[in-house]
């Protein structure tokens, strides 16, 4: 599962996990290092041990400064990860201007001297998820003979730039010269939204065996476990969604604080989950008027006996 930030916590990751199943390890949404390498463990909730027993997790780290970087992954690392994730393919302008993220992916050499520092300090394993590069591919390219000098766990790309942010036509030949040229595990992470996308890049891909999936469980939550299985025959499908969503409401309202709070959340959730259902655009206007958490489960509850179609 990709990390998806305000979407998939753990809460929804256990949710999904015990509702659709199909995933065999999530990345969890990115936590930002420190400065005064001080953690919490409300800083770090999303990832403690404790909260995500129902599929495991790779904790993901927001950096461009090495010793914050370690210091965060070597708490983890305490707490009994392996493993962390380095992100650099968050798009989000707010963290590219600051040298992070995709930001970060034109400054080969700092990502150099960061890896340097990094692995000369760290306790665990160390994965990477980037994308091609900033405004062209050319950032991933001259970092691949750089990044085979490290030994990463595996390397993660969403084959976009980050300017591109999610929209626009994936490059599929960048990600198959980086699949060539990589001396480690590549992951292929972009645009599987359907079975039938799966199995056209998998033929394509052949040397790839694993495989991230992100706005494509929220158009189609029981895609892994098809993918998987190859059973497109789930029965039930709209009574599982409906506990699915029971369920994450429930997990929510034990712990956010305040109705407009867990609205916010579950309005959130479902600008995506609408896509997995038909017919749920007029839906999806309704319940953003909803003001009250009543409210919302009225309409909920009346949309999923009388309206949700696949």
């Amino acid at each position: 599962m990709a990390p998806l930030k305000g979407l998939t916590d753990h809460l929804f990751r256990t949710a999904f996990a015990e509702h659709f199943g199909g995933f065999d390890l999530a990345i969890a949404p990115f936590i930002s290092s420190k400065r005064d390498h001080i953690f919490k463990p409300k800083y770090v909730r999303d990832v403690l041990p404790e909260n995500n027993t129902a599929l495991p997790v790779i904790p993901q780290i927001l950096s461009n400064a090495a010793e914050d970087f370690t210091a965060l992954s070597n708490y983890l690392f305490d707490l009994g990860y392996e493993s962390v994730n380095w992100n650099l393919g968050c798009p989000s302008r707010t963290v590219t201007s600051k040298k992070r993220g995709a930001g970060m992916l034109p400054h080969t050499d700092l990502i150099r001297t960061f890896l340097d520092d990094a692995f000369s300090r760290i306790k665990g394993k160390i994965s990477v998820k980037l994308r091609l590069g900033w405004t062209s591919s050319d950032d991933i390219f001259r970092l691949l003979p750089i990044l085979n000098q490290y030994p990463l766990e595996v390397v993660i790309i969403h084959p976009r730039t980050g300017i591109q942010q999610y929209e626009g036509e994936i490059d599929l030949s960048a990600f198959e010269h980086c699949l060539s040229s990589l001396k480690h595990p590549v992951v292929y992470n972009g645009d599987i939204r359907t079975y039938n996308d799966f199995k056209r890049l998998s033929r394509r891909f052949e040397s790839v065996s694993q495989w991230m999936i992100g706005r494509g469980c929220f158009a189609d939550p029981f895609l892994p476990t098809v993918i998987r299985t190859g059973d497109t025959e789930v029965p039930d499908r709209i009574q599982i969604m409906k506990r699915f969503h029971d369920d994450l409401f429930e997990k929510y309202n034990r712990v956010l604080h305040g109705p407009s709070h867990l609205l916010n959340r579950m309005k959130g959730i479902w600008r995506y989950l609408s896509f997995s259902l038909k017919g749920s655009e007029n839906f999806t206007k309704r319940i953003n008027k909803a003001q009250r958490p009543d409210q919302y489960v009225d309409l909920v509850n009346h949309f999923f006996e009388t309206e949700a179609q696949l």
